[in-house]
């Protein structure tokens, strides 16, 4: 994935409340990446490249589900993600009450999170920083981003373990050996990261989506978004008291938009502007 810096990546940032706000760029091993101060707290963000990819599963692998029917997804535009689910400690730097059932750190992934809930904080947020183009990530850009460039049930390969991943150890990924079981969120960016320089995209919370929920197409697709109406929302990526398989880059879930289950949270998606 190219480090080059998108053409008119600044955000222009005004503040209506006497919040400090500050925006940077850097750069390291895995690419380009923007970091946003809300007051002490902060968010970085990845620059991930348009590209092509195989989204779903074949058959052949383990413990798919039914709904994964292998496509080719091509995104022609490339955008910013948070290299780490939204944190308790970004969530409070714009709204007043932490929702979460797992308060031990502040960095630890809020949760208890309806997908109504996301976006209201994401529209609180582009509020108070006109420009920045916050979002959901799409279903297809999530499991892009998570694979980074890999075909294997997980980023890091074919199998995974605690030490990779929070899931529930017990019951672990296709005979792999049973591990520890941390029974509760682990703060963000603890885990390591997978080669886009992503954090914690497999296990600890699930992850909503923009999209309604919908059997995928078997033919190509660009820019898919989901179907214009449904019943439930996507979530992506497992969770801390879920078995391995639901770990999977391919895994999916969905629920109704207004429900908070324990384990659901989200990560931020910033369009280019």
């Amino acid at each position: 994935m190219s480090a080059a810096r998108p053409e008119n990546a600044e955000i222009l940032l005004a503040d209506p409340r006497p919040t400090c706000l500050t925006t940077n760029f850097d750069e390291d091993q895995f690419g380009r990446s923007l970091v946003l101060s809300v007051g002490q707290a902060r968010q970085v963000f990845r620059w991930i490249e348009a590209g092509r990819f195989l989204m779903g599963s074949p058959p052949d692998e383990p413990e798919r589900g039914h709904s994964e029917t292998l496509h080719e997804v091509g995104l022609s535009r490339g955008f910013w993600l948070a290299d780490t689910a939204c944190t308790q400690a970004f969530w409070l730097a714009v709204w007043p009450v932490n929702p979460s059932h797992f308060q031990e750190h502040a960095d630890n992934p809020v949760e208890n999170i309806s997908w109504h809930d996301a976006q209201g904080f994401i529209a609180e947020l582009n509020r108070r920083l006109p420009g920045l183009h916050a979002r959901l990530p799409t279903e297809a850009e999530w499991e892009y981003a998570c694979r980074a460039g890999t075909a294997t049930p997980f980023a890091c390969g074919e199998q995974i373990t605690p030490a990779q991943a929070n899931y529930h150890g017990g019951y672990p990924y296709a005979g792999g050996q049973q591990g520890p079981y941390r029974e509760k969120t682990v703060p963000a960016a603890s885990l390591p990261a997978n080669p886009w320089g992503l954090f914690e995209m497999h296990g600890n919370v699930w992850e909503w989506c923009a999209d309604w929920y919908a059997e995928y197409p078997s033919e190509r697709q660009a820019d898919p978004v989901g179907p214009p109406y449904g019943k439930q929302r996507v979530l992506r990526g497992g969770t801390w008291s879920d078995p391995g398989r639901y770990a999977r880059s391919a895994n999916r879930s969905r629920i109704e938009p207004a429900y908070r289950p324990r384990s659901s949270g989200f990560r931020i998606a910033l369009s280019q502007p």
